[in-house]
């Protein structure tokens, strides 16, 4: 006999936690399947904008987390070309802290009831139900499960539920980004800002975390096929990209940020994953009781540092209008959850097909080398959408 249960998350990430954790807060409750065997919070550091934290506090995190990082006050741009070099600074004027993933993953775990994460569930297959309204997973080891309703928050590259629901697979940009934490026990000397540098091949952010705690990410603004990049150990990645950075002449500071770095904070991600917006706007996100949240929806890339709080949104809105649905009478309850959940889907739509329209915009302009029509286009469509007041970090999906 298939194991069965009521909602089903596929995904134990920052999207697949919030959500069961938004569906505990409305009293619904839910298994979260992860395949990996304890918590995961790769990537280091992670930039949450105010519309993320108007999320966290309707799901009860936000007040431990702002302990754990400062605001970043100020935006400071910088292009260096050759001798010649363009600043820009301006003020944050919401609320905009980096976070330490581990966390944020351990806070949203943490307010969970026990037994809600099973881990080291790896889903394989997921088929409809023929004698329900949900869907039937099939695990690695040929076990199987039914959900009355299934949430794919299983990642960008590989989701099995948004192939389920005949999304195409997530686009990749072969760009490598190195990310990592620098301590500094007597205080670094930075301001609370977030640096964006390009110099040479080079995209690269540092953040402040705390007054003794900094983020960094180096993007390579060209393709890498090197084999050092392809190295298990990734200090010996770290130094083949310092030497790449002396050599052209990167800031001294920058330099010194990431020396120093913690080999034990380093991740490496060898690809940028995005779905196209017209995808987004198109594509269907559900399939009777089945839908797709977070990555597996929308993955848009770093540019505009969106796709956590997009996530927590995404988390919000879900549970608010299933628990509309569930608990219903039995009869009627399998119509108002494929309803519910097609009102989620419209809701989010417009929201994120902005933000993955002003992503891949941004994307394109820098690591594509646009010519200068495309360019021009580009920087238009920006305009357009008001990326300079950060609108998008301004929006408030509502209460939960």
């Amino acid at each position: 006999m298939a194991e069965s249960h009521g909602i089903v998350i596929v995904g134990g990430g920052i999207c697949g936690l919030a959500t069961a954790l938004a569906l505990h807060r409305k009293g619904i409750a839910s298994l979260v399947l992860e395949k990996s065997r304890v918590l995961r919070a790769e990537g280091a550091g992670i930039g949450i904008q105010a519309n993320g934290w108007r999320t966290l506090e309707q799901l009860g995190v936000a007040a431990e987390l702002r302990k754990t990082a400062d605001l970043i006050t100020t935006y400071q741009d910088v292009w260096l070309q050759g001798s010649k070099s363009t600043r820009d600074r301006y003020p944050v004027r919401t609320e905009f802290r980096c976070l330490n993933r581990k966390y944020l993953i351990e806070a949203l775990a943490k307010e969970l009831p026990a037994g809600a994460i099973r881990f080291g569930c790896r889903i394989t297959a997921v088929h409809a139900d023929t004698d329900g309204h949900g869907a039937v997973l099939t695990m690695a080891d040929g076990t199987t499960m039914k959900a009355k309703v299934l949430i794919g928050c299983d990642g960008g590259t590989n989701s099995v539920v948004a192939r389920y629901l005949g999304l195409p697979p997530i686009r990749t940009i072969p760009r490598p980004v190195l990310r990592g934490f620098t301590s500094y026990p007597h205080g670094h000397p930075f301001e609370t800002e977030f640096l964006r540098l390009r110099v040479g091949d080079f995209f690269i952010g540092r953040l402040t975390i705390t007054d003794n705690l900094v983020h960094f990410f180096i993007t390579m603004a060209k393709p890498v096929t090197d084999a050092w990049l392809k190295n298990s150990d990734l200090r010996v990645v770290r130094d083949h990209m310092l030497k790449v950075m002396e050599d052209q002449q990167c800031p001294a500071e920058i330099i010194e940020v990431v020396r120093q770095s913690d080999p034990e904070s380093l991740n490496l991600v060898r690809d940028f994953w995005y779905r196209p917006p017209w995808e987004v706007a198109l594509r269907g996100f559900q399939k009777g009781a089945v839908t797709v949240a977070g990555d597996s929806m929308h993955a848009m890339g770093p540019f505009i540092g969106q796709g956590g709080s997009a996530g927590l949104e995404d988390a919000v809105v879900l549970a608010r209008s299933l628990a509309r649905a569930v608990g219903g009478a039995a009869a009627g309850e399998e119509k108002m959850i494929g309803e519910a959940i097609g009102a989620y889907v419209r809701e989010r739509r417009l929201r994120l097909t902005l933000l993955s329209l002003e992503s891949f915009i941004m994307g394109v302009l820098l690591v594509r080398s646009p010519s200068p029509v495309v360019k021009l286009a580009c920087v238009a469509v920006l305009v357009l959408l008001g990326s300079r007041s950060l609108r998008h970090a301004n929006f408030d999906c509502g209460r939960l």
